[in-house]
C-alpha cells in the first residue's frame, strides 16, 4: 500500500482491511442496525398490546333522538365519555354527579364538541337514601320519559367509612345507591319500554362473597379489596335478578366488566399504596384502557339493537362473557335483593315484584 504525500501529511488509501471488527466504523454500524431494529420490533409490540388492550369498539351507529339517558358519575372518566357518544347520537342526556361544579364544566364540554345542547346535570349523591329519594321524585317530576338507566358510578378501595344511613361506604356507592334509584326509576322505564337498565360492574366480581351476616364489616376487619368485589358482584347479582323479575316488561337490564382504565378511580389505591401507585403510572399508560375505550361495552350494551333477549347477562369488550361462579346463583340473588329492600327502606309496591313462573 503506497501512500501519496501532500505537504506535510501522508494520505493513506481506504482498503476494505479498515472495516473489519475492531476498528469501529463497521462496528458502529451494525450496532446503529441492531437499535433500530430493537425499536422497530419495540414499537410493534407496543402498538399490538395497545390494540389487544383496548378491547371491543361498539361499531353500531343508531341513533337516540328522541330518547332519554341518565347516567350517574357522569362528569369524568367512562361516565363522561359514555354522555359525550350518546349526546353526539342526538339523545338528551341527564348527568347525575354529586359535584355539580365539575359536572357543569363537563356538560359544557359535552355541549360543544357534539353540538347537543340538550345535556343536563343533576344533583345525586348515591350514599345518600335521601339523596336518591329526591333525585328519583325531582327526574319523574321533570323528565317524561327514561329511556336507557346507565349505573355507572362507582368508588374502588377506599378507607372505610361509614354513610348516613349506616352503610359501608362501597356497598352504599356501588350497590345499594343504584338498586333504590333503579327500583324507584322502573315506572318510568317501563311506560318507555323498550328501555335498558346498564349496570358497571368489573371483573374484580370473581372471588368475591356477599356476606349477609356482616355486610359492612362491622364484625370483621375492613377489607377495602373484600368490600370492593363485594359491591361489584352485587351488581351481577342484581342485575341477574332484576332481569328475572321484568321479564316479559319490555324493560332489559345488562351488567358489564369495562376493563382497566386509567381514571380518577384508582385515586384510593395509590393513596393507601404510594409504591403501587407509583409502579402503575408509567405501566399504566401502556397497560391500562383510556377513558374511550373503557366506556365502548356500556355503549354496546346501550345502543345494540336485538339485546334484549340476553337480559341478565354479562359483557366485557363488547362481547357476551361467562360470569363467575359467585353471579349465577340465584338464591343468593334472591336474597340480596330482599335485603337490599330492607335496607333501603323500599316498600313493596316500589320494587319490582317477585315472579312465581
Amino acid at each position: 500500500m503506497k501512500g501519496a504525500a501532500l505537504g506535510d501529511f501522508l494520505m493513506l488509501p481506504w482498503t476494505a482491511s479498515d472495516s473489519e471488527p475492531g476498528t469501529g466504523v463497521c462496528d458502529q454500524g451494525v450496532l446503529m442496525l441492531r437499535c433500530g431494529a430493537a425499536v422497530g420490533v419495540a414499537l410493534i409490540c407496543v402498538v399490538v398490546i395497545r390494540k389487544w388492550i383496548a378491547g371491543g369498539v361498539c361499531r353500531c351507529s343508531v341513533r337516540l333522538d328522541g330518547k332519554t339517558v341518565l347516567v350517574t358519575g357522569a362528569n369524568t372518566g367512562i361516565g363522561k365519555e359514555t354522555c359525550r357518544d350518546l349526546a353526539a347520537r342526538g339523545a338528551r342526556v341527564v348527568m347525575a354527579c354529586r359535584d355539580l361544579v365539575r359536572a357543569e364544566q363537563a356538560a359544557e364540554k359535552i355541549r360543544r364538541s357534539t353540538g347537543n345542547g340538550n345535556v343536563v346535570i343533576r344533583h345525586l349523591d348515591l350514599a345518600s337514601i335521601y339523596s336518591v329519594t329526591q333525585f328519583a321524585k325531582d327526574f319523574q317530576d321533570s323528565e317524561d320519559r327514561l329511556d336507557v338507566l346507565i349505573n355507572n358510578a362507582g368508588v374502588m378501595m377506599c378507607p372505610r367509612k361509614i354513610t348516613e344511613d349506616g352503610f359501608e361506604t362501597q356497598m352504599a356507592v356501588n350497590h345499594l345507591g343504584h338498586f333504590l334509584l333503579t327500583n324507584l326509576l322502573l315506572p318510568m322505564l317501563r311506560s318507555s319500554a323498550p328501555s335498558r337498565v346498564i349496570n358497571v360492574s368489573s371483573i374484580a366480581h370473581q372471588g368475591g362473597r356477599i356476606d349477609f351476616d356482616d355486610l359492612f364489616f362491622t364484625k370483621r376487619p375492613y377489607s377495602a379489596l373484600g368490600s370492593y368485589r363485594q359491591s361489584k358482584l352485587a351488581n351481577v347479582l342484581f342485575t341477574r335478578e332484576l332481569a328475572r323479575r321484568l321479564t316479559g316488561s319490555g324493560v332489559s337490564a345488562f351488567c358489564l366488566h369495562p376493563g382497566v382504565i386509567r381514571t380518577e378511580l384508582s385515586r384510593h389505591v395509590e393513596s393507601q399504596f404510594p409504591l403501587i401507585g407509583a409502579l402503575m403510572r408509567l405501566p399504566g399508560l401502556l397497560l391500562m384502557k383510556t377513558p374511550w375505550q373503557g366506556c365502548q361495552t356500556t355503549l354496546f350494551c346501550a345502543v345494540t339493537p336485538g339485546l334484549e333477549d340476553r337480559s341478565g347477562c354479562y359483557f366485557s369488550d363488547c362481547t357476551e362473557k361467562e360470569v363467575a361462579p359467585e353471579g349465577q346463583d340465584d338464591k343468593v340473588a334472591r336474597r340480596l335483593w330482599e335485603e337490599s329492600i330492607r335496607l333501603v327502606r323500599l316498600t313493596s309496591d316500589s320494587s319490582v315484584p317477585i315472579r312465581t313462573d
